[in-house]
């Protein structure tokens, strides 16, 4: 049984990295100068930490998060508010074939960061890990 390039098991191919890096920057551009005409996305200051395409490069998903984490459901709300004027913006300042359509995800990796450190400063892992140490 062959394996083609999109089948489960493979990452996404560079022209799929390549294409989401260059959506993330453009994306935090737009939302960073606020080119928005969106007041209360203007208000927000929102890090958009990764972009992730599909393999026909049709859509991108945006993980975003506002800073502080706070405010979570009102910006993706104003973030799917304003995908058409974002997806514009894109297809102005981006030179893709085709702008892909957005969609916009909480980035939850800075929670389990947060919640790996608490796990690390535990009494009983710290010990367990000193423990390996001797």
């Amino acid at each position: 049984m062959a394996k083609n390039r999109f089948s489960q098991g493979s990452g996404p191919t560079q022209r799929q990295l390549r294409v989401g890096e260059l959506i993330r920057r453009t994306l935090s551009d737009v939302l960073n100068q606020g080119d928005i005409h969106d007041p209360d996305l203007n208000r927000m200051s929102i890090t958009v930490s990764e972009v992730k395409t599909s393999p026909d490069l049709k859509i991108a998903t945006a993980y975003v998060l506002p800073l502080g984490g706070k405010n979570r459901p009102e910006a993706i709300a104003a973030l799917a508010r304003n995908k058409s004027e974002l997806r514009r913006a894109l297809s102005k300042d981006t030179a893709l074939k085709f702008t892909p359509d957005l969609r916009f995800v909480i980035d939850e990796t800075f929670d389990r960061m947060d919640d790996t450190r608490e796990l690390f400063a535990r009494e009983e892992v710290q010990r367990d890990l000193d423990g390996e140490e001797e």
